[in-house]
């Protein structure tokens, strides 16, 4: 499967492959997708952490996927949490979808701020 940019589109995701490890953070507008490994902190629109994906750092987006590990905090607006997630940290977030989990070491925290504030 592979995902490029239409010339209508302008984006394209960043995709951290399995078997490739990043150090170093990351800074888009638009959607990450790690199935590698990434040392750093995150800052997107939408993060997916794939099954065989790891993250250690801090993630900042509107959108979190969490199919893999995540170690370090993350705040989100929407969080989707699924079966074979592992998270240690603290998950700040407005809305929390939780599918079946039993990794989850991490203590949860409702967020009240404004939702027009951006994450810096």
């Amino acid at each position: 499967m592979l995902a490029f940019t239409n010339a209508d589109e302008k984006t394209s995701p960043t995709i951290i492959g399995a078997g490739c490890k990043l150090t170093g953070d990351i800074k888009t507008d638009h959607s990450v997708q790690i199935h590698g490994h990434v040392v750093g902190d995150i800052t997107a629109d939408t993060v997916v952490i794939g099954r065989g994906g790891t993250v250690e750092g801090k993630i900042f987006a509107t959108n979190l996927f969490l199919h893999g590990t995540l170690n370090g905090p993350a705040t989100v607006d929407i969080a989707n949490v699924f079966s074979h997630a592992q998270m240690i940290g603290t998950l700040s977030y407005r809305t929390l979808n939780i599918t079946a989990n039993t990794g989850l070491e991490c203590k949860l925290a409702k967020r009240k701020d404004t939702k027009d504030k951006k994450y810096e």
